[in-house]
């Protein structure tokens, strides 16, 4: 069975003073996370499509999907955690819950304040997953990349091998669980990308070309930037 998990357990701290955690602020007519939520309905292979929501959260969710009709079976609103590792085991949990995990399960992971994720890049990721233990959807870096420390430059890398790291992030849940399972706590609270957790534990990691439309809202300038493309869209 393949799932879908929306992450939406942050409060999005960079978006300044704001009233709501940033997935719930509006975008054009409707929240962002519905927009994102809405994306992964439209495909019918996901048997159930989870949205990871802050606990006291969970609530005012349900009523934002009940007023914009985000109307779906397979949507499931669960508690997010303090850390992204802990939203994504709180996932992994209710599908076992749900039903026996099978060496055929996929979970595609994507973060709720990405609303432009398109039909294409989650059919790529799932397709990914046919030879590979995870995939990650990726963009080349457009602006030169420097890794420094302290105020000073360490090296600048070549970037015609330097990509932008998107998501949806997407897994064999098996695997997912394995590289998981050897991690120590301090790791779990250190290593937040899960796709690096699979390549530590010595997994390949499937690239998937993303979109330059694919972005994160992050901060207000991203929220207007997300208002253009969809000015641009309609």
């Amino acid at each position: 069975m393949i799932y879908a998990q929306i992450m939406a357990g942050g409060i999005g701290k960079r978006m300044g003073n704001v009233p709501l955690p940033k997935q719930f602020l509006m975008l054009g007519s409707k929240p962002i996370i519905v927009h994102t939520v809405e994306k992964f309905c439209l495909n019918s292979e996901f048997k159930l499509i989870l949205v990871s929501v802050p606990i006291d959260w969970i609530s005012y969710t349900e009523e934002i999907f009940n007023k914009y009709r985000v109307v779906d079976s397979r949507i499931r609103i669960i508690s997010g955690g303090t850390e992204r590792n802990d939203t994504l085991n709180n996932a992994l949990k209710y599908i076992e819950d749900y039903n026996q995990i099978t060496e055929e399960d996929l979970l595609i992971t994507h973060d709720a304040v990405r609303p432009f994720v398109t039909h294409r890049i989650i059919k790529d990721n799932i397709k990914a997953l046919e030879k590979y233990d995870a995939a990650d959807t990726v963009i080349p870096a457009f602006d030169t990349i420097v890794q420094g420390n302290n105020g000073e430059v360490l090296s600048i890398p070549n970037r015609d091998l330097m990509y932008q790291g998107h998501t949806p992030q997407s897994f064999r849940i098996v695997s997912l669980k394995e590289s998981l399972n050897k991690l120590t706590i301090k790791e779990r609270q250190v290593l937040t990308d899960s796709a690096k957790i699979m390549l530590l534990d010595g997994k390949k990691v499937k690239m998937v070309n993303s979109e330059v439309s694919n972005i994160k809202i992050t901060t207000p300038y991203d929220l207007t930037i997300a208002n253009a493309i969809l000015e641009n869209i309609h």
